[in-house]
C-alpha cells in the first residue's frame, strides 16, 4: 500500500506523514462547508428554473440536510464494516457525482435526488473526518489536527460564497449563461467537482486507520501503519494498548451504545454516548448556522443592503477561520472543557446582546425590521464577536471530541447515532428560522438560541469530561 511520505521526526514519530494525512482527511471537511454554503447564490436560478415557490425552494434548498443525517447515521457503521478509508471514498464519489447532476439537472426531482446524495457525503464525512484524524494522530497533537477540519469547513464555506460572488459577477446574474452556455448558478454546484476529484485522488494515498485493522484482526497491516506514524519502538507499545482496548471475539455493532449489564446510563443508552449526543445537540441549538444558511435573509432583516448583507457574510467567514487558529493554539494546552465553557459563556452575552439590538429596532408596513445604524453596528460586531466565541471553541471542539471521546470498540455505533442527532438538530433549526422570524421576531428567536447558550454553560460543566492528552485506549465508555 502507498502513501504519502515525510521525513521521521527524531523522537521516531513521523509528524510529517501524520500532517499529511490529516490534511487529505480535511478535505472532506472543505467538501462539507462548500456543499452547505453554495446553495446561497443559486436560489434565483432554482426558483426559475424548476418554477418553485416559496415552499417549493425551502424543501429543495433543504433537502441537502435529508441526506446529511442519512449519511452521518450509516458512514459510522459502515467504517466499522468497511474501513473509515473506504467509507470517505464513498463520500468523496457521492460529492463528485452530487457535483455533476446538480449543476445538470433539468427536473426538481433529479436535483433533489442528487442534493440529497450530495448530503450523505457532507454527512459521511463530518463524522469521518475527523473520527479517522483521531485514530491516527498521537494524543499530543490530536487535538490541534482534528481542529483543522472546522477551519477546512469554513473555508469551504467561504470559498463558496468567494466563487458564487465571482461567478454572478463575470456572467452578470446568477442566472445569466455563462461558460458552455449554462448558467452561472449550474457552474456555482459544477465547480465542487475540481475539490471532490482532489479528495477521492489522494484517499489512495493514505493508509487505512490502524484501529480498525486491528478490529478486524488484520495485525500486520496495522503494525506496518504504526510503525510508518510512529516509530518501530512505539509501534510495539500501541500495537498492544489498541489490542487491550478491543474483544477481538465481538465485532462493533450498532447496539454497543446501549447499557451493558450492570453499566450506568439512561434510557438504556450508555452515558457516554448521551454526553456526545449533548454536545452533537447543543452545538446547532445555539444558533450557528442560522448565521451561516441565512446570513444574507438575516442582515437584510436587520436593514442592511444585499451588497452590505454579502460582505458581512465574507467577513464572517474570515472571522471564523481567524478564530480556529486560536483554538489550534490552545486546545491542546488548557484543553477541550475549558473552551466549550469559555464558548458558551461568551456566545450567550453575545447572542443576548444581539436580542437588545433587535428590540430597539421598528417594523415597516411590510413587516421588516429596521434598526438604527447606531444599532445595526451593535448587532454587526454582537454577531462577528458571537461567530469568533463558536469558532474558538463549540465549532471545532465538538468534531474533536465526538472523534475521540468513545472507546474504540464503540466509536463508529456512537458516531452514527451522535452524527444523525448533529445533523437532524440542524436540520430543525434552519427550517424553524424563517418561521420564528417572520411570526416571533428576531428578538424572540435569538433568545431561544441565547437560552441554549445558557443551559450548554452547565450542561458541559456537569457531564463533560476532559480527553486532553489522553489515549484513545484510554476513554471509557
Amino acid at each position: 500500500m502507498s502513501s504519502l511520505s515525510a521525513t521521521p521526526s527524531v523522537r521516531g514519530q513521523n509528524t510529517g506523514l501524520i500532517i499529511l494525512i490529516s490534511c487529505v482527511a480535511t478535505i472532506g471537511g472543505l467538501l462539507f462547508g462548500y456543499d452547505s454554503g453554495a446553495v446561497n447564490g443559486t436560489q434565483p436560478g432554482l426558483k426559475g428554473a424548476f418554477a418553485l415557490d416559496d415552499a417549493g425552494l425551502g424543501f429543495t434548498v433543504g433537502s441537502l440536510l435529508i441526506g446529511c443525517f442519512i449519511g452521518a447515521f450509516f458512514a459510522g457503521t459502515l467504517a466499522d464494516r468497511m474501513g473509515r478509508r473506504n467509507v470517505m471514498r464513498l463520500a468523496a464519489v457521492l460529492f463528485l457525482i452530487g457535483a455533476l447532476i446538480q449543476g445538470l439537472a433539468h427536473s426538481q426531482g433529479i436535483f433533489v435526488m442528487a442534493r440529497i446524495l450530495g448530503g450523505m457525503a457532507v454527512g459521511a464525512a463530518s463524522v469521518l473526518s475527523p473520527a479517522y484524524i483521531s485514530e491516527v494522530v498521537p494524543a499530543s497533537i490530536r487535538g490541534r489536527m482534528t481542529t483543522a477540519q472546522q477551519i477546512m469547513i469554513i473555508t469551504g464555506l467561504t470559498l463558496a460564497f468567494l466563487v458564487n460572488y465571482y461567478l454572478a459577477a463575470a456572467a452578470g446574474s446568477s442566472t445569466q449563461a455563462f461558460w458552455g452556455g449554462i448558467e452561472a448558478w449550474r457552474w456555482m454546484y459544477l465547480m465542487q467537482a475540481v475539490p471532490a476529484a482532489v479528495f477521492l485522488v489522494t484517499l489512495f494515498f493514505i493508509p487505512e486507520s490502524p484501529r480498525y485493522l486491528v478490529s478486524k484482526a488484520r495485525l500486520e497491516e496495522a503494525n506496518e501503519v504504526l510503525t510508518r506514524l510512529l516509530g518501530p519502538a512505539e509501534a510495539s507499545t500501541k500495537m498492544a494498548e489498541i489490542q487491550a482496548s478491543f474483544s477481538m471475539d465481538h465485532r462493533p455493532r450498532l447496539s454497543d451504545i446501549l447499557t451493558p449489564r450492570g453499566g450506568r446510563g439512561f434510557l438504556g443508552i450508555r452515558a457516554i454516548v448521551w454526553a456526545g449526543l449533548l454536545l452533537a445537540v447543543f452545538q446547532q441549538l445555539v444558533g450557528i448556522n442560522v448565521i451561516f444558511y441565512y446570513g444574507s435573509t438575516l442582515w437584510q432583516l436587520a436593514g442592511f443592503t444585499e451588497n452590505d448583507s454579502l460582505l458581512i457574510n465574507i467577513g464572517s467567514g474570515a472571522v471564523s477561520i481567524a478564530a480556529c487558529f486560536v483554538t489550534i493554539a490552545l486546545i491542546d494546552r488548557i484543553g477541550r472543557k475549558p473552551l466549550l465553557l469559555i464558548g458558551s459563556a461568551g456566545m450567550a452575552i453575545t447572542l443576548f446582546v444581539m436580542v437588545y439590538a433587535f428590540s430597539q429596532g421598528t417594523l415597516d408596513a411590510a413587516g421588516t425590521l429596521s434598526l438604527s445604524q447606531q444599532m445595526g453596528v451593535v448587532a454587526v460586531i454582537a454577531a462577528n464577536l458571537y461567530v469568533i466565541f463558536f469558532n474558538v471553541s463549540w465549532g471545532p471542539v465538538m468534531w474533536v471530541m465526538l472523534g475521540e471521546m468513545f472507546p474504540n470498540q464503540i466509536r463508529g455505533s456512537a458516531l452514527a447515532v451522535c452524527g444523525f442527532a448533529q445533523w437532524f438538530a440542524n436540520y430543525l433549526i434552519a427550517q424553524s428560522f424563517p418561521l420564528m422570524a417572520s411570526g416571533l421576531g428576531l428578538a424572540i428567536s435569538y433568545t431561544f438560541y441565547g437560552a441554549c447558550a445558557v443551559i450548554s454553560f452547565f450542561l458541559v460543566r456537569r457531564f463533560i469530561h476532559e480527553t486532553k492528552g489522553k489515549e484513545l485506549e484510554q476513554m471509557q465508555g
